[in-house]
């Protein structure tokens, strides 16, 4: 397998995550040779050499664009805000890199179609930040779920709840403005919770949504002058699988008191399912054919039974953090572009999401039950 160089645009917190998984990926993972990290690019060329050499990249500059050219560079690591993802994504596809591009792909569904059909047409691999669908027990969720374990499936309830906006005093900033951000809470934690629903239940066909701002202006602290917020801190909705399920999300970046507040319960004839980020290494199952008094729910610990636990630990209950999902995600790009396949989740999931949630938008405007295109 060839030794893979990268080129990571962006050092900030996520950029962070993925500089630690880059470094670890090879250690975890022993069929993956581990990548060089080759080249960090970020706002201007000092703060791009500090950050280089605090997460061990041979080279930076202050150009991403650069860096996107450079030869040496296999894949293009896209941690940047929301609205330089569709250029530097276009960018590295003409290049013929392959991407790893953190979610949403862009700011509308438009321009994520765009990028997804141009990577598609390419041929380079791509991922989509979806870190939380790695999660080992997600896939034991998944298989639950479709094997019938269950039951009939009758119905989702899922949420996404943190906090880091709940303070009127939080200063303005890009993620308020809709040129930078696109939408609110639904982009930044919405679109986690819609990638997790299709993961469990398959697409989602329809929308009927209600989008809040709550703060409505916010301090600059440069100037002292309060700017407009743009876009929502809460989405509430109402979806309907197209396999004829029904569901309720609830999204908020306002709900004083939780931190990553994940969450979801699928619901079935025979049992339910439970899952909650803030205990991520925990699922919780009920089964209705457990004899009468001693029925509950029971809490199964990820161990190494569950497919990529075991990498990270031979003993069950010690459990996996958020880092852990980001090596998982490198692997499976890294896996993806060894053997010439598709890496998952690719760009068309993070379309997907985008269609998803850009028809609760319109279901906003209009007041009504909104389709979700199909691609």
């Amino acid at each position: 397998m060839k030794t893979l160089h990268v080129g990571l645009i962006g050092s900030g917190f996520i950029g962070r995550a993925h500089a630690i998984a880059l470094a670890g990926v090879g250690a975890v993972f022993p069929e993956i040779p581990a990548p060089v990290c080759e080249l960090l690019a970020d706002q201007d060329a000092s703060k791009a050499q500090a950050a280089a050499a605090a997460l061990g990249f041979r080279r930076s500059t202050g150009d991403w664009r650069e860096l996107v050219a450079d030869p040496a560079i296999d894949i293009v690591d896209i941690c940047s805000p929301n609205y330089l993802h569709r250029e530097m994504a276009l960018a590295a596809i003409a290049a013929g890199k392959h991407i790893w591009c953190e979610k949403p792909l862009a700011l509308d569904a438009t321009e994520a179609r765009e990028v997804a059909e141009a990577a598609a047409r390419a041929g380079v691999r791509h991922l989509i930040g979806f870190n939380y669908s790695c999660n080992p027990l997600l896939g034991m969720a998944r298989e639950i779920v479709s094997s019938g374990e269950i039951g009939a499936i009758t119905g989702f309830s899922g949420r996404y709840f943190e906090d880091y906006m709940a303070d009127p005093a939080v200063p303005h900033s890009w993620r308020c403005e809709r040129r930078f951000a696109g939408a609110g809470a639904l982009a930044d934690l919405g679109s986690h919770l819609i990638d997790m629903a299709q993961v469990l239940l398959g697409p989602i066909a329809s929308v009927q949504a209600r989008l809040e701002t709550i703060h409505r202006k916010r301090r600059v602290p440069a100037s002292g002058a309060s700017l407009p917020v743009e876009n929502e801190d809460i989405a509430l909705a109402l979806v309907r699988f197209a396999s004829g399920v029904g569901g309720t999300f609830e999204i908020s970046r306002v709900a004083t008191g939780f931190k990553c507040a994940l969450s979801f319960t699928v619901f079935g004839t025979q049992g339910s399912l439970s899952f909650e980020q803030e205990r991520m290494n925990e699922l919780r199952l009920y089964s209705a054919s457990d004899a009468a008094g001693r029925r509950g729910f029971r809490t199964i610990l990820a161990g190494p039974d569950h497919p990529d636990y075991r990498f990270f630990c031979p003993a069950p209950g010690h459990g996996l953090g958020i880092n852990d999902l980001k090596v998982i995600e490198a692997r499976n790009l890294l896996r993806a572009i060894a053997d010439g396949v598709p890496a998952r989740p690719g760009f068309d999931v993070g379309l997907r999401v985008q269609l998803v949630m850009e028809a609760m938008e319109r279901s906003h405007a209009s007041g009504a039950w909104t389709s979700v295109p199909t691609g």
